[in-house]
């Protein structure tokens, strides 16, 4: 039987669909891409706006309209919050929420009334082959989150902080590399958390261990909050295997309003951790979310916000106008900022995002990194060669041609644009 994913949100969903992939290989089951023909369609959906919420309903029905006869599941962390209403959709055969999907595979075959026996011709390929270019995996640290922010449904739909021991990590990581993979990230839902719930170990130790036990080229931390930032925790990134890209998520830069969000820093505390970090690598990329609208917000506390953004000097920023979302606190404040103004707002947001972008691009202009190296795009019908796509360490997208199959590959490059394009991409020079 053919089983399909496709996984919306988070780099933590990634991880989850990784996971899900390998069980659902070990039940006999060959993996395909979302637009191929399957049998089971898997879709791992995100709950944080209510955007996402509708991304997540219409792919369901998409996939039961490419696929009639397939057996759609719908999980995640929308599935978590309002199953009820998922199950009334008529596209929708199965809805498991995140507290269930250890249980996705028996309750398919048990619902396809497939005997629990393995295909051996599907063990041909590992299940990562359909997922990845052996590239980059995500690795799931911890999940979960105690910190209750006031607009953040994510505690309600992810439960308490719980860590992946660092014997189990080591052991995944090192089987990845086996596998092929030249990268992974450490994901999770609040990842300066980890060890929380284990004895004699945190962020900084396992980080330590990580580095001690693996040899895998390149280790990218996806996501830290400022407060759990100090020179203790950079010096780790002395070692090269660790990539110089921070994302920190900023949400607000009023005081007011991140004290209204309960979260756990002011706007200076996050300037000074930004400080802290190009103090040590000055070279770092640092990325970040921003929430405009939340309620209350005047346009004093939005001018704060720019002026935070412009003093960091982001190179990306993801915006998003504020949802209220169903479980929160914030659900119940009034959502006085009208819709006209949020979108005003987030324009000029993503302006700033825009000429932070290409001001630290031009910043590498004629410098050295190295790309890892992922699958090319076909080749046209007038060109013999392949043009490939790669991350540099600090985050930067480049593009690169090449008649040689480089996919996987971790090379030095020089740095530059190329004049005729306005891509998010930047050329190099091999």
């Amino acid at each position: 039987m053919r089983v399909a994913f496709e996984t919306h949100g988070c780099k933590l969903n990634q991880a989850d669909t990784l996971k899900l992939s390998s069980a659902f290989f070990n039940a006999g089951f060959k993996i395909v891409k979302e637009n191929e023909a399957c049998d089971v369609y898997v879709l791992n959906s995100c709950t944080v706006t209510h955007i996402a919420d509708r991304k997540g309903r219409n792919s369901a029905r998409s996939a039961k309209k490419l696929n009639p006869d397939s057996f759609v599941v719908f999980t995640g962390c929308y599935a978590e919050r309002d199953p009820k209403s998922l199950e009334s959709i008529p596209e929708i055969d199965l809805v498991l929420g995140n507290t269930s999907k250890k249980e996705i595979v028996d309750k398919v075959l048990a619902e396809l009334k497939t005997p629990d026996t393995p295909d051996s011709d599907s063990f041909a390929e590992p299940p990562m082959e359909s997922f990845s270019t052996r590239t980059r995996a995500m690795v799931k640290i911890q999940e979960g989150c105690n910190q209750i922010c006031s607009y953040c449904i994510v505690p309600k739909v992810r439960g308490r902080e719980k860590s992946v021991p660092v014997s189990e990590l080591i052991s995944q990581i090192n089987d990845l590399q086996q596998s092929g993979f030249k990268e992974v990230v450490l994901t999770g839902t609040q990842l300066g958390s980890y060890g929380f719930d284990l004895s004699e170990t945190n962020l900084k130790s396992m980080l330590a261990d990580v580095l001690n036990h693996t040899d895998i080229p390149r280790i990218r931390v996806s996501s830290l909050q400022p407060q759990e930032i100090d020179l203790d925790l950079l010096k780790l990134w002395q070692n090269t295997r660790l990539c110089k890209h921070f994302h920190i998520p900023l949400q607000s830069g009023s005081d007011p309003i991140l004290k209204a969000m309960r979260r756990k820093y002011t706007s200076e505390q996050y300037l000074r951790s930004v400080r802290q970090i190009k103090s040590v690598l000055p070279d770092a990329s640092i990325t970040s979310d921003v929430i405009v609208g939340f309620p209350n917000e005047s346009e004093e506390d939005f001018r704060n916000t720019v002026n935070v953004c412009n003093s960091v000097g982001f190179s990306d920023l993801h915006v998003f106008k504020f949802s209220r979302r169903p479980g929160t606190s914030a659900f119940h404040s009034i959502d006085n900022v009208a819709y006209s103004i949020k979108s005003k707002r987030s324009k000029e947001l993503m302006l700033i995002a825009e000429t932070g972008f290409r001001k630290y691009r031009k910043s590498h202009i004629g410098k050295k990194e190295y790309v890892l190296w992922e699958e090319p795009s076909p080749i046209d019908s007038i060109s013999t060669f392949n043009t490939y796509t790669g991350l540099t360490g600090n985050y930067i997208r480049v593009k690169s041609q090449s008649e040689k199959e480089i996919t996987g590959l971790i090379e030095p490059v020089t740095l530059s644009i190329d004049p005729t394009q306005e891509s998010k991409m930047m050329t190099v020079i091999r």
